[in-house]
């Protein structure tokens, strides 16, 4: 582990400027999910704790560098409050004047969130001058914020350049989760990489060949490879353009030694509704007039013998439409595996990205999972092998 975490740093006494995501949803005046203000509770009450004292940096929206009252962080301050336990005071701009007052003014047992990052250019332009205007205001940086590290901007990579740096609970979990999955994993490592296109997930997929054993392939990215191999998929949602793609990802599984776990039956439909029609299939037995809208029981029972085997899992995507019933049964029952073995201590599982996450909770799986990041793009980009700058900034 090449970065420090809040354990390694004296914090008694100290500003310690914190990156966090806080970019929840709001309605009416009102944040309508909390999720990701609960996440960052256990950094704040740690950093509380050691004598320290939060002050939050955060954006909220794309306000361009222009000052947006709609996108004012002070709508999220009162639904931080009543999470924390804690008063948290507001400061109208995260530099200058204003910011420098209301830090001056920070008593023990204080949080203080400063405003919006974004309504200056210099964050994401990762400005060094907006970067140093930040850095004036406290004695320590923590970066919590790993759904932000894959941005260059200056609140996320060029102010951990300026003061001591640390990761905080959230980031550290993440890549703490994220190291044991695709850093040094116990084998057999099993990736399950579902959703509707190749074409969004090819860094993704060639990656993970040169480093997984087995590679799971599902929703409509399986029919695009399944197609890709001659077999007819009717009128599944698959990208035909993408076949040459397919075939070199799956000559590179080849030469890596991985292999690639395509649907062997089907479940099709003539239409794409709650409830309607449908059979099991063979893969290669799609009727012209149907669609393949999940995986079918014997693809399920082979990838439930796979989970049974690995020792580490990685989950990326659905395997079917699992919006709708009945098509969200295999997504449905392979998690509900692969929870079973983690809560069992027999597999360590890591899954990210939105409809995962979605998926999982439908599930009822997510709880029993090793670890679910909520981390978006910076889940992915670390599963595709690309550096996050907010990481990287961490560990220099």
């Amino acid at each position: 582990m090449a970065w420090k975490t809040l354990d390694d740093m004296d914090l008694n006494g100290k500003v310690v400027l914190t990156r966090v995501d806080i970019n929840v949803p709001v309605e009416d005046g009102k944040v309508t999910d909390d999720t990701r203000i609960q996440r960052i509770l256990p950094t704040l009450r740690d950093i509380l704790a050691a004598g320290g004292k939060p002050v939050l940096l955060a954006h909220f929206g794309r306000p361009k560098g222009q000052r947006v009252p709609e996108m004012s962080l002070s709508v999220v301050q009162p639904a931080l409050e009543a999470a924390l336990g804690h008063p948290v005071k507001f400061a109208e701009d995260c530099i200058g004047g204003p910011a420098k007052k209301a830090v001056a003014a920070l008593q023990s047992g204080e949080v203080l969130l400063l405003e919006n990052t974004r309504f200056h250019e210099g964050e994401t332009k990762n400005d060094g001058l907006f970067a140093a205007s930040l850095a004036a205001l406290g004695n320590i940086y923590c970066n919590d914020a790993f759904s932000a590290a894959h941005r260059a901007h200056a609140s996320t990579e060029a102010l951990a350049h300026l003061l001591p740096s640390c990761a905080g609970r959230l980031m550290q979990a993440e890549l703490s989760a994220l190291e044991a999955a695709l850093g040094d994993p116990e084998r057999p490592l099993v990736a399950v990489v579902g959703g509707a296109k190749v074409s969004t997930k090819l860094d993704l997929l060639g990656n993970l060949v040169g480093r997984v054993n087995q590679l799971i392939i599902g929703g409509g990215m399986a029919n695009t490879f399944l197609a890709a191999q001659g077999i007819d998929v009717g009128k599944s949602l698959a990208e035909h353009d993408m076949a040459d793609t397919a075939r070199e990802i799956l000559a590179k599984a080849e030469d890596e030694g991985c292999e690639i776990v395509l649907p062997s039956d089907v479940v099709v439909a003539r239409e794409f509704a709650a409830g309607a029609a449908h059979e099991t299939v063979a893969a290669d037995a799609c009727p012209a007039d149907a669609m393949i809208l999940d995986a079918g029981p014997d693809t399920v029972a082979r990838i439930c013998e796979i989970f049974e085997a690995a020792k580490t899992l990685i989950w990326n995507g659905p395997l079917g439409a699992f919006e709708i019933e009945p098509f969200d049964a295999a997504t449905n029952a392979a998690a509900k595996k692969a929870a079973e073995l983690s809560a069992a201590g027999k597999l360590v599982s890591v899954a990210g990205g939105g409809d995962t996450v979605a998926a999982l909770n439908k599930a009822d799986a997510a709880e029993d999972f090793t670890y679910i990041s909520t981390a978006g793009g910076a889940f992915l980009e670390w599963m595709e092998g690309k550096t996050l700058p907010g990481v990287a900034a961490l560990s220099d």
